[in-house]
């Protein structure tokens, strides 16, 4: 998702083995796929290629989150530590989904099983960026007037605490790479739930017209 995030990741710049500046720079070509396949700060997003993204998007989410919730299930307390539960953000698509008058997913993308944190923490290093580039997202969205009156709850769903949010996902990472964590495989994880998205949204891309 759309995200002009640079401020927020600038204390991931002062270590050159930091697995958030790692994560950063490892997965910069697969998090630019997402944004130009999306494409939501385009000033003719309408309301039907929105909602086709919002169904999309809803698919790769439940997708993503059973893996998380088989994950938590088997390690809770590594789950606890990042504070899943309230991370969860399908339900919202949903709810969004229902306010613009859209109908839910056809399928959901296959994505890898998430058999430890390294992988957990990867897949949500997407979910969670997600949020900081959604705030640029609702604000972009306030000034298109063919979506006066839509109001989306999925693209920021922690509102004037999504720095903290992402702040305590940040320590979380730090210290399960500092306690042991694999940062190779926690990229890995990352690089392919983005090229996942990316695939599993292209059919809502903008397609450009070529003038006559």
């Amino acid at each position: 998702m759309a995200a002009d995030d640079r401020t927020v990741h600038e204390d991931d710049r002062s270590d050159r083995d930091d697995v958030l500046r790692l994560l950063r720079t490892g997965t910069a070509a697969e998090h630019d796929a997402v944004e130009r396949t999306l494409d939501l700060l385009d000033p003719r997003l309408d309301r039907a290629r929105l909602g086709a993204a919002l169904a999309l998007m809803h698919g790769f989410w439940i997708a993503a989150e059973r893996g998380l919730d088989e994950w938590a299930a088997r390690l809770p307390g590594e789950a606890a530590a990042v504070d899943w539960p309230r991370r969860r953000r399908a339900e919202l698509f949903a709810a969004d989904l229902r306010a613009l008058g859209t109908g839910a997913p056809a399928g959901v993308p296959e994505l890898p099983a998430v058999p430890g944190t390294d992988e957990a923490l990867g897949r949500l290093y997407v979910l969670e960026g997600s949020t900081l580039g959604g705030t640029f997202i609702d604000r972009h969205l306030a000034t298109l007037p063919a979506l006066s009156g839509v109001r989306i709850g999925a693209f920021s769903p922690y509102g004037d605490r999504t720095g903290a949010m992402w702040a305590a996902f940040r320590r979380a990472t730090r210290a399960h790479v500092a306690a042991g964590g694999d940062v190779d495989r926690i990229v890995s994880a990352a690089r392919e739930t983005f090229a996942t998205l990316a695939a599993w949204c292209a059919p809502a891309a903008c397609s450009e017209e070529v003038p006559a």
